[in-house]
């Protein structure tokens, strides 16, 4: 059963981070082995000297878009509108969130008069269809909406322009033809850099990409309905048979008559490509290869390019395909923080998650969004 009350703690308000750290790849880094239960502290542009040389890297290329927007209402008035576009639904239609009552059937008009019909509520969540393309929604939003930071950054000194770079990861895939994006950023992979990658590289630390959509099934609070079905928010992922396939050949490595096969530990950069992989792997039998080496074909379900997800990952959990994981310091009581905890337990922690939280606030480690990043060996 899930004890809410374990995964609290205070944060004094001086270890709130309401700007990253410039530059983005100079945030403080806390290193914990679970394997010798011992804690270190550097910068995030030296975690190539932490990561095993047969190891290789996944991330989250998904796309932050600026989901925010303020729209007009029929009869007049305006209301602040979150649109979901991390979500797979009828082309024309959207969910979204709103910070004020609106009504089925009524109109909410962007500032060039484009404008959105009120088809459905359930709950908080309302559906719109709009008479444009996905793509014509996400050039609206671009010209018009704002990054969708949580709450707690409201007082970010950061303005709008600076929020697009900065609420983004350099490596984010581009949205042509998409017809999803995130609304809201995979937030351990904001401390890449090419600083980071090229030191990567020397070290032949291998790097693929994944997609997930991040949305409410990452960041929403936990609900009793959550802990009932043991479930979140779905969210939608990409990733193809053949990256796939480099994932498992890379994990399980290459099979080979004359070598035995080399397994590299697997770096799983933020929950969002923890939720994603899990998931994949919960639902595929995988290949193998028998003594001698001879690839043996087992029976297997090609993988579809989109998939989703509500896995909701707590203690206790079999870790299917992570070894390594970076991850930043998440708010209390969440999913996030009952991932990690599942990770550590798996990975036979003497520390608790909540234990290393209260040890990072001493040494003044910045948490949420932009604040400092954790790597778990």
């Amino acid at each position: 059963m899930i004890n809410q009350e374990d995964y609290g703690y205070v944060l004094p308000e001086k270890n709130l981070a309401l700007t990253p750290a410039v530059p983005r790849d100079s945030s403080k880094l806390f290193i914990y082995n679970t394997l010798t239960n011992q804690i270190s502290f550097d910068h995030f542009y030296n975690i190539d000297k932490y990561l095993p040389k047969n190891s290789f890297m996944v991330l989250n290329n998904t796309k932050v878009i600026p989901a925010r927007v303020t729209m007009k209402k029929a009869g007049g008035g305006k209301v602040t509108v979150l649109f979901l576009a991390n979500e797979q639904i009828e082309s024309q239609m959207v969910k979204v969130m709103v910070d004020r009552k609106i009504n089925v059937g009524e109109k909410l008009y962007f500032p060039d008069g484009e404008s959105v019909s009120v088809i459905s509520q359930k709950e908080h969540f309302f559906e719109l269809k709009h008479l444009f393309s996905r793509e014509k929604l996400f050039k609206l939003l671009n010209k018009y909406g704002s990054m969708p930071i949580p709450p707690y950054l409201k007082k970010s000194p950061l303005k709008r322009d600076e929020l697009l770079e900065k609420y983004q990861t350099v490596f984010a895939r581009p949205l042509v033809g998409a017809r999803l994006a995130s609304t809201a950023a995979p937030t351990a992979s904001l401390h890449f850099t090419d600083r980071v990658f090229d030191k990567l590289d020397k070290k032949e630390i291998e790097r693929l990409f994944i997609t997930l959509h991040v949305g409410l099934g990452t960041f929403a609070p936990i609900t009793d309905e959550n802990i009932k079905m043991k479930k979140l928010h779905e969210e939608y992922y990409e990733v193809d048979e053949k990256t796939w396939k480099q994932i498992e050949m890379n994990k399980e490595g290459p099979p080979s008559l004359k070598l035995r096969r080399v397994k590299k530990k697997l770096v799983a950069v933020g929950t969002t490509v923890v939720r994603t992989l899990e998931s994949i792997a919960r639902q595929r039998v995988f290949s193998s290869t028998s003594p001698q080496g001879d690839p043996k074909s087992l029976t297997q379900k090609q993988l579809p390019s989109l998939g989703k997800t509500d896995l909701f990952i707590f203690p206790p959990y079999d870790f299917k395909m992570v070894d390594i994981m970076i991850t930043n310091f998440h708010l209390p009581k969440s999913s996030l923080m009952m991932l990690v905890e599942a990770f550590l337990q798996f990975k036979g922690a003497k520390m608790r998650l909540v234990e290393l939280y209260n040890i990072a606030i001493k040494n003044n480690f910045r948490f949420y969004s932009f604040g400092d990043a954790m790597l778990i060996l």
